[in-house]
């Protein structure tokens, strides 16, 4: 602080500031119980030590999408060394989810590998953490846009033209949080590869994919010289093969994109990420 009325002849004079007063910002309680030891995550959660990530599948019969899940699996915890990365199902394959609970120590978060959160993350995979102590459940890995890229990328593998129209084949739930889940995914796909993409449901939910298929054959027709050459091109929003997959490679499509996860390559990086991202909170 600058003096104007320091001593005769002596001129201004600096003066030391006033200390600086503390104050105490009160924090609000924690809700529910806190763990004695944390653990600070590379990608920046902030999870309890000693966590066990439980990778809850849906569970398929199909050897090709039991080696795909696998090989997720293996990666995120190839990623993650230090943490105990453990698979389930909640059907179809064993072990089943609480199974897999009961036999850990410790605490534990349930991450759902499905596409959208319908009865089996709001219900049966929520019933699992409530009947554990110190067991939470993540959300579904979808919508998300690394999800949407990882479509896009299929698409173009399949070829896919200028000209073409897509449908994005969803596996279809009763829930309707679900079936939100995947339009809003085919809207996101859509501004990505910069045209329309109409979800189509192959179980449960409207419009069924043949339908949506050949309502864009439809269109295609109704524009006759405008969209020559054009095909109908689905993009499967499955996350590995299965018998979902079966029926959408059946569902009447000139093409149809592989699921995200394709036995023999790597799992793409942005899956591995998702999950990991959803192990954090």
């Amino acid at each position: 602080m600058l003096d104007l009325h320091g001593p005769a002849g002596t001129g201004p004079t600096l003066k030391a500031p006033a200390p600086l007063r503390r104050r105490r910002i009160p924090l609000p309680a924690p809700q529910g119980p806190v763990p004695g030891v944390f653990s600070c995550e590379p990608w920046g959660g902030l999870a309890a030590a000693g966590t066990a990530l439980v990778a809850a599948a849906h569970g398929t019969s199909s050897p090709a999408g039991q080696a795909a899940i696998g090989a997720l699996v293996r990666a995120v915890a190839a990623r993650r060394p230090d943490l105990d990365v453990v698979e389930a199902f909640v059907d179809v394959q064993e072990p089943a989810v609480p199974a897999v609970l009961a036999g850990l120590e410790g605490p534990a978060r349930i991450v759902p590998l499905l596409l959208s959160a319908g009865y089996h993350v709001h219900v049966d995979l929520a019933d699992a953490a409530a009947a554990r102590q110190d067991t939470t459940t993540g959300p579904a890995l979808g919508p998300d846009i690394r999800l949407v890229r990882v479509l896009a990328r299929r698409l173009r593998e399949a070829g896919l033209r200028r000209r073409d129209r897509v449908v994005l084949a969803c596996a279809g739930s009763t829930d309707a949080r679900a079936v939100e889940d995947c339009g809003r995914t085919a809207r996101m796909l859509g501004e990505l590869i910069g045209r329309p993409v109409t979800a189509g449901f192959i179980s449960a939910a409207q419009p069924a994919l043949k339908a949506a298929v050949a309502a864009e054959r439809a269109g295609i027709a109704r524009r006759r010289f405008r969209a020559r050459g054009a095909r109908v091109v689905v993009a499967s929003y499955l996350l590995a093969p299965g018998y979902f997959a079966s029926l959408a490679a059946g569902c009447g499509a000139d093409a149809v994109a592989p699921p995200l996860l394709v036995p023999g390559e790597e799992p793409p990086a942005e899956l591995v990420d998702l999950v990991l991202d959803r192990f954090a909170g």
